[in-house]
């Protein structure tokens, strides 16, 4: 059987994020670090996980992300960019 996942792309700045969204237990991984050891600041983190609260389904999907350029606020933007993304692309499936 298939893996059901979901994909997008997020930009900010100079920053580029590609996002896969995969059923899971709300696990972040970024250039296969956990969110955690790549990201210091907590309120950074916050963003990061922001789409996840506006859409009402934290902890139903892992994510997994590359992001390239720019700084790690930049950065940051463009992942949340991403998996904002890729959560419509879940949206529009669940119809």
């Amino acid at each position: 059987m298939a893996k059901v996942q979901f994909r997008g792309t997020g930009r900010r700045k100079s920053s580029v994020a590609r996002v896969r969204l995969v059923p899971g237990t709300g696990n972040i991984t970024v250039n296969k670090k956990p969110l955690d050891d790549y990201i210091a600041l907590e309120i950074v983190k916050r963003e990061v996980k922001r789409p996840f609260e506006i859409a009402g389904c934290e902890g139903k999907f892992d994510v997994i992300a590359t992001v390239t350029g720019g700084g790690y606020t930049g950065q940051a933007g463009a992942l949340r960019h991403g998996i904002a993304r890729a959560l419509c692309e879940a949206d529009r499936e669940a119809y």
